[in-house]
């Protein structure tokens, strides 16, 4: 492989971020390509200061450069100024470790965290010099891959992805690469062969070997074109997250970016079964990280970073075994050392967890209540009482905090004004409790529009138009405008149209995102380039609707774009979840009652694995599970389904 430093380094010069481009992070390596290896280029098609602190694609760069006949480098999507002078000076996609371009690497693999993304995926594959179709490849170009929560419905990048990657990467990554290292030492001819070989790899899907037939608006089948391909594929899940402690040397930049701290995930999954949350569906079951290994990894990381800020990761940190422990622990592990717990369920977030976090610099704590009304709460299945927040928000402010975000959703099935302007009576309630500790008490309200995701019991919910969301969003900007100590910030609905649009849509919304990508439509994530009218546009050029894709309720009986894929949910356990969300039934945490059939635990010969399965004092209704005798044991119940 050769190495484009040499022409590209005068161009940096010219750049708004050139540090973005030249690599040489602690932690970063330098691999040497052997004959036979299977090069990996392993991309985030988003800014260097968004891609570079996720986990997902750290944790794989380790373990393939720790995997015998692979080598992985990193790339990410070049801002505009770049990649004009990248087109103009006829330079191609390039690694950031060695600046190698994209297209002698043997694979292209993508982060897809996030539906807006999807025309920066084209326009990396396009920058690399491989054809952006996969239709179009020839047996010597790359093999373009995804993985990431996204590709639970990857039908929208079908015509674009060769493979797509379902649930957890550590295992299936090394399977992948040996099958491709196979592949290149029987000559690498016939690219076909090479798919059909990926196919057979369990939470391997290969679009192109599958026909879909449309009625209407909706998907009428997905079935394999050849023998021996699998009509459902199985999402990957590492059943021992203590087997994989990584990422082992976190990069450290040598620019700003986001999240620049150390992360270390103490959890995998959530049994908390909140109804709109995907993550929470799809990375069933709970897995814990051993608490010892984490005050490693924490400890470790500390000392060959240089970081004073650690966070530990999850869906629901404040649910980790012992965490008040592990937290004191590693306060305690050096000067000012600052601990974040994103993700905190406010009935789980206790003054014993704040006298713990206090050891270390008090930054802003971010808490989700996510609907302002009970009645609300209940709909989505995000159990907790208003004396829930308020317990936690004083906590806060007692042990010396001043600022404190509330995240809401808005746009949610059965939502009313009153529901809404509830979320506006919260905020005002926990100013207030601010102010009894701090004149300078802060309450920033962050408010998004809800989108229906895949795999969730709210998946056949016909989401909100942009104008009813944009309505909404004025009802509460008036509602709070005068609120001393009360901060107001809002999802553009215009955004959340097209994250709707993509998030549900099937294969026909590829010829949709390639229009937007050819007409200028990248960095759709960014408000400065955001352009509805380029999706609208391109929707009505190819004979889609905004109301098939996204307004419009699904039935029970529709097949759904992503149907012959599996989380390892049962479909049926997510349709009675949505009849209990439109009934206002919740279902309490199953960690701490019988399980409820919902599928993700089927075959691993476990149910969640965690250190220890104590019910939260006062909680949820529910029974809970003595797992030291198998027993069960009372918990105060609260309105829940039967």
């Amino acid at each position: 492989m050769t190495s484009l430093w040499p022409q590209l380094e005068p161009l940096l010069a010219q750049v708004e971020k050139p540090a973005r481009y030249i690599g040489c992070e602690d932690g970063a390596l330098e691999p040497t390509l052997s004959a036979g290896d299977v090069a990996w280029l392993l991309v985030y098609p988003d800014t260097y200061e968004i891609g570079l602190p996720n986990q997902g694609l750290q944790i794989l760069y380790e373990l393939l450069n720790e995997h015998a006949g692979a080598i992985a480098e990193r790339a990410y999507a070049p801002w505009t100024d770049l990649e004009a002078l990248l087109r103009d000076n006829g330079l191609p996609l390039f690694s950031v470790d060695t600046h190698r371009p994209a297209g002698e690497f043997d694979v292209l693999a993508f982060n897809l965290s996030a539906e807006l993304v999807y025309t920066n995926v084209l326009n990396c594959i396009d920058l690399a010099g491989v054809p952006v179709r996969a239709a179009d490849r020839a047996d010597h170009d790359p093999i373009v891959i995804a993985g990431g929560h996204c590709t639970y419905n990857p039908e929208p990048l079908a015509d674009f992805l060769d493979a797509v990657v379902l649930g957890d990467g550590e295992e299936v990554i090394a399977e992948i690469s040996d099958v491709i290292a196979s592949w290149k030492g029987a000559g690498g001819v016939e690219r076909q062969q090479l798919l059909m070989s990926l196919a057979q790899i369990t939470g391997v899907y290969v679009p192109s070997l599958y026909d879909v037939r449309f009625d209407g608006p909706a998907v009428a089948s997905i079935e394999p074109r050849y023998v021996g391909v699998p009509a459902r594929i199985e999402k990957r899940t590492v059943t021992d997250l203590g087997e994989w402690p990584y990422p082992k040397h976190q990069l450290v930049p040598l620019t700003e970016v986001v999240h620049d701290r150390l992360n270390v995930e103490v959890f995998r999954g959530c049994t908390r079964g909140c109804r709109f949350c995907q993550a929470g569906m799809i990375t069933r079951p709970v897995r814990e990280r051993p608490a010892d290994q984490v005050r490693t990894m924490v400890s470790e990381g500390l000392r060959r970073t240089g970081y004073d800020e650690v966070a530990l990761t999850s869906l629901s940190t404040a649910d980790f075994s012992g965490i008040e422990q592990v937290v004191g622990d590693i306060v305690g592990c050096g000067d000012n050392i600052s601990v974040s717990l994103p993700s905190l369920r406010v009935d789980a977030f206790t003054v014993g967890i704040a006298n713990q976090l206090q050891g270390g610099r008090r930054t802003g704590l971010t808490f989700a209540p996510e609907a302002g009304t009970w009645r609300m709460r209940q709909v989505i299945n995000k159990l907790i009482r208003e004396e829930d927040l308020y317990a936690a928000v004083d906590a806060a402010f007692s042990q010396g905090w001043r600022r404190v975000k509330l995240y809401f959703l808005t746009g949610l099935p059965s939502e009313t004004d009153e529901d809404t302007l509830g979320i506006a009576a919260l905020a005002r309630n926990c100013a207030a409790i601010g102010r009894k500790h701090t004149s300078g008490a802060s309450v920033t309200v962050s408010v998004g529009g809800f989108v229906p995701k895949p795999f969730t019991p709210f998946q056949w919910f016909g989401q909100n138009t942009a104008e009813e969301l944009t309505r909404k969003m004025y009802l509460l900007r008036d509602a709070l405008r005068r609120e001393r100590g009360v901060q107001f910030k809002w999802h553009d609905p215009k955004a959340t149209l097209v994250e709707g649009i993509a998030s549900r849509g099937d294969r026909r919304l590829g010829a949709v995102i390639e229009q937007v990508w050819r007409r200028g439509g990248t960095f759709q994530e960014w408000s400065e380039h955001f352009d509805l009218n380029l999706w609208l546009d391109a929707l009505a050029d190819h004979g889609l609707s905004v109301e098939d894709l996204v307004y419009r309720h699904r039935a029970e009986g529709e097949t759904l774009p992503w149907d012959h894929l599996s989380a390892g949910l049962h479909k049926d356990f997510l349709w009675q979840d949505w009849r209990d969300a439109l009934a206002e039934v919740g279902l309490p945490d199953c960690r701490w009652t019988p399980c409820y059939d919902c599928g993700a635990c089927t075959g691993y010969a476990l149910e969640h694995v965690v250190a220890s399965a104590v019910p939260p004092a006062g909680g949820s209704q529910g029974t809970g599970q003595d797992l030291s005798t198998g027993g069960w044991v009372p918990v105060e119940l609260v309105g829940v389904r039967p």
